[in-house]
């Protein structure tokens, strides 16, 4: 998973980050509540660990504004050296999905961490098998749109089945390039833009076959599915 790890602590930041890289996840460590407000504005992850208390704004402040403004209910797992029963229900209802009290230990983290996006991913992992006119057959690795086998490359297959499952969701460039290709990938993100854009074409994501496959001003892109009737009516009407 891509995690935004909100810690002022610099030896419990660092160290926490390697425990969660050296478990296969990419990792962004942030001091401070506003830097971390400014990344998650304007880039895409899978889950956040905020710690409570900071240097500038408070934990449940970023909390807050995570829940306000990200599009979609992504993970949050709060960090707090305060460990009275009210300031864990406070956390809570402020719309955190767990908890942990500090000091951090690395087992319980992960295990956390793993349980969170199993939840997370559980309704997408699901539904991915059919999504509208669109079948992924995982074992085979292909898509079949309406019924009909769609020759990808194994990375447009893979960018395929990355946006599919995230369905609705704002994926930041960086998200998708470190997703898909790899987080020690040296690529431009001109590479995602071309793909995306062969993607769009081959598994016709279009509103005619329920479908809209926007570019998100510098930020990155959004797959949706729309109602076709509705589409073509749109496209009726501007046409008169």
């Amino acid at each position: 998973m891509r995690i935004a790890l909100l810690e002022d602590d610099p030896q419990q930041g660092e160290l926490m980050k390697i425990w969660l890289e050296e478990s296969g996840h990419n990792c962004r460590l942030f001091p401070a509540g506003r830097e971390c407000i400014k990344a998650l504005s304007h880039d895409s992850y899978d889950l956040a660990i905020i710690d409570w208390q900071l240097p500038d704004i408070g934990g449940d402040q970023v909390l807050a504004w995570i829940r306000e403004h990200i599009d979609w209910m992504m993970p949050v797992l709060f960090v707090t050296a305060r460990h009275e029963p009210e300031d864990i229900v406070a956390a809570l209802e402020s719309g955190a999905d767990d908890y942990m009290i500090k000091p951090v230990q690395r087992s319980e983290m992960l295990a956390r961490i793993t349980a969170l996006g199993r939840r997370a991913n559980a309704a997408a992992d699901n539904a991915a098998l059919t999504l509208g006119n669109v079948v992924i057959d995982s074992g085979k690795r292909q898509i079949l749109v309406d019924g009909t086998d769609v020759e990808l490359t194994g990375k447009e297959y893979d960018l395929a089945v990355f946006l599919l499952k995230h369905t609705g969701r704002i994926l930041s460039r960086g998200h998708i390039m470190e997703s898909v290709w790899g987080r020690s990938a040296n690529l431009n993100t001109r590479t995602v833009d071309t793909h995306v854009s062969r993607i769009r074409k081959k598994l016709d994501l279009t509103p005619e076959k329920g479908w809209r496959l926007t570019a998100i001003y510098q930020h990155g892109y959004r797959l949706e599915q729309v109602e076709v009737k509705e589409s073509r009516l749109r496209e009726a009407v501007g046409q008169v």
